[in-house]
């Protein structure tokens, strides 16, 4: 059964823009929307039946301290970072997870000089790569926005890209 079902939404919990959650309830779904360039990491443990997602906007908190000491899970790299140590205040272990990337779409056009979503990706990669969690799927690139849902019965993770499902 697909997370974007109506039944596998019994307990949806929606995770906005620089926002994160984490649950081990069998009956929640996790879900975000309107991954732009924006990225959006979801972890799951199969032994612990536990998931988290979040949803950063931007690569780098280095450049910008001031905002990051306020909403940390803006950025990439320090929102990660985070998610994965509330999955290991659950119990989880490195071994044991199961990452998943959605977004970073290039939505401004082309000759975007700024780069924002490839940016994103190579930051998320990064900071999971760091910390030995390997990425088991992805749905990244391209020109449009993807809503990412992760089931925390079964960890089953899909994206949807405009209309179009697809399993991670």
């Amino acid at each position: 059964m697909s997370p974007f079902s109506n039944k596998a939404r019994s307990q949806l919990e929606t995770i906005g823009i620089a926002e994160l959650a984490v649950s081990t309830d069998v009956e929640a779904t996790l879900i975000t929307y309107a991954l732009g360039s924006c990225v959006g990491v979801a972890l799951y443990d199969r032994e612990l039946r536990a998931g988290g997602m979040v949803h950063c906007m931007l690569p780098l908190s280095k450049r910008h301290k001031e905002r990051a000491a306020q909403r940390p899970l803006m950025f990439v790299d320090t929102g990660v970072g985070i998610l994965l140590q509330k999955m290991f205040d659950l119990g989880a272990r490195r071994k044991s997870l199961q990452a998943k990337l959605a977004g970073g779409a290039g939505l401004i056009n082309s000759t975007d000089q700024f780069r924002i979503g490839e940016r994103n990706i190579v930051v998320a990669r990064k900071i999971l790569w760091k910390n030995n969690v390997m990425l088991s799927g992805e749905e990244v690139g391209g020109s449009k926005s993807r809503t990412m849902v992760l089931g925390i019965n079964d960890g089953r993770c899909c994206v949807r890209t405009a209309g179009k499902e697809t399993v991670l």
